[in-house]
């Protein structure tokens, strides 16, 4: 008898888009119009609005961000990169951003949510530890 692993789509980016698109108010094609990557402007916008679209609803086969889209999305969002970048790793590639209490220190743990309470704990310390050594 063959088992199936149940897998959970993760929608950290999608989720985060369409949540800005309703904060921003804006029409789905004034944001595709808007997603041109900064340090790159002449090559116009990243997304044209079916596959915007397909983004936020998370649509399967929707391939992951380039850099360039990463930041055209974070233009055309309002957002920190930084924010958008955490959001697609998580969502992609499984890939979790773990911070610090004091906000200064982070750990990209993959697929931390997966991990039960003393590990992720345990990243913590390892977190504070490395803090503990940055302050002596």
């Amino acid at each position: 008898m063959m088992t199936v692993e149940k897998t959970v789509r993760r929608s950290e980016l999608s989720d985060l888009l369409r949540d800005r698109k309703g904060e921003l108010g804006m029409s789905l094609r004034a944001l595709a119009d808007a997603c041109v990557d900064p340090e790159n402007p002449e090559a116009g916008p990243q997304y044209k609005r079916t596959t915007l679209d397909g983004l936020m609803k998370n649509v399967v086969g929707v391939q992951p961000p380039t850099l360039p889209q990463l930041r055209a999305l974070a233009e055309a969002f309002r957002l920190p990169l930084g924010l958008i970048q955490e959001a697609a790793g998580a969502q992609f590639f499984g890939i979790d951003t773990v911070w610090a209490q004091d906000g200064k220190v982070r750990a990209i743990v993959y697929q931390v949510q997966e991990l039960d309470a003393d590990d992720q704990d345990r990243v913590m310390a390892l977190m504070q530890s490395w803090q503990k050594l940055k302050r002596d």
